[in-house]
């Protein structure tokens, strides 16, 4: 018997450690072309004066504080590391608040391109620099307010000593009682309602000017459609995030390792997949910032092959 536990303990550890690694591999890939996409879009000064590639840039960013710190989060749990409240109160503002970010800034995108299709003649007043600058204002202040909310309950609930405790460090913490998870849940559900019914106006409205429309107009319309389409499947996958509480909840309830299956599914597949299809979305399918990337890597391999030819130069000199 004891053989057997043990061995069926090494198994689970073994498993935890593979899950583990995978995911090391894949947000490690996916910030790498993160960087790329960001350092592309700083080297380029005409993505600056867009609003759509500034947009696009804040949702990356976005995306890898999210990836970076709920990676660290699965780290910690995994090796079973215990830290103290007030920094796990500190992580998760910073996480929750770019969570939100993510679908907020992508309802902003598809406001961009309705705008763009739609009303090409207000185009240039409405999407100014200046008034893209506001609209990240505007992101971060509306996707700060179902974080301060629970926060301020927790806040307002928690004892004094609690900060001080050390525990895993999870969001599900701050949510003390039933009721606040169904808060939140609320919260967030209008949210993404709100989002839906503007994504589907945005849709609609697309598909009136694309019937209308001729020539590279019609072009330009259909790929702005396709845009809209791809940005309701992200919004839709980070929708089904905010039921992954609950379901996880419930098969905790029932069996331990079907909570670690589960918990691990929805991490990689609502959390990791919506934040990976950004790239997918604007810096691969679109040709300027796609051109732009070819030609930044083409010039770092350039650079990198002289220095490492210089490198080799002194190496045969000595």
């Amino acid at each position: 018997m004891p053989n057997n536990s043990s061995a069926a303990v090494a198994s689970v550890q073994q498993q935890i450690s593979f899950r583990v690694l995978l995911i090391q591999i894949l947000v490690g890939i996916f910030l790498c072309v993160n960087m790329l996409l960001i350092v592309t879009f700083f080297k380029k000064e005409c993505f600056h004066t867009s609003a759509r590639y500034i947009l696009f840039a804040v949702m990356l960013m976005s995306d890898s504080f999210v990836l970076v710190l709920s990676n660290l989060m699965v780290l910690v749990n995994s090796l079973q590391f215990s830290i103290q409240v007030w920094l796990c109160t500190v992580i998760s503002i910073v996480t929750l608040l770019y969570v939100m970010a993510t679908p907020v800034t992508l309802t902003a995108m598809t406001l961009e391109r309705y705008v763009a299709i739609c009303l090409p003649l207000r185009h240039a007043e409405l999407c100014s620099t200046r008034r893209s600058v506001h609209c990240i204002l505007v992101i971060h202040c509306i996707s700060s307010v179902p974080c301060l909310l629970i926060l301020s309950i927790f806040f307002a609930t928690a004892s004094f000593e609690l900060y001080q405790q050390r525990a895993l460090c999870s969001v599900d913490m701050f949510l003390l009682q039933p009721w606040q998870r169904h808060f939140w849940s609320a919260i967030s559900q209008f949210y993404f309602l709100i989002m839906c019914i503007i994504l589907v106006f945005c849709y609609i409205q697309i598909v009136k000017v694309a019937k209308a429309a001729s020539g590279e107009n019609k072009q330009s319309t259909h790929r702005g459609m396709r845009t809209v389409i791809l940005h309701a499947f992200q919004l839709l996958l980070c929708l089904i995030q905010l039921w992954s509480p609950f379901t996880e909840a419930a098969a905790l309830k029932a069996d331990v390792n079907l909570f670690m299956d589960i918990r691990y599914c929805n991490y990689l597949f609502f959390s990791v997949a919506p934040r990976c299809l950004s790239p997918l979305i604007y810096g691969l399918r679109d040709e300027i910032f796609f051109l732009a990337l070819k030609n930044n890597i083409y010039l770092s391999l350039c650079g990198m092959k002289k220095r490492l030819q210089k490198v080799w130069s002194l190496l045969s000199e000595c």
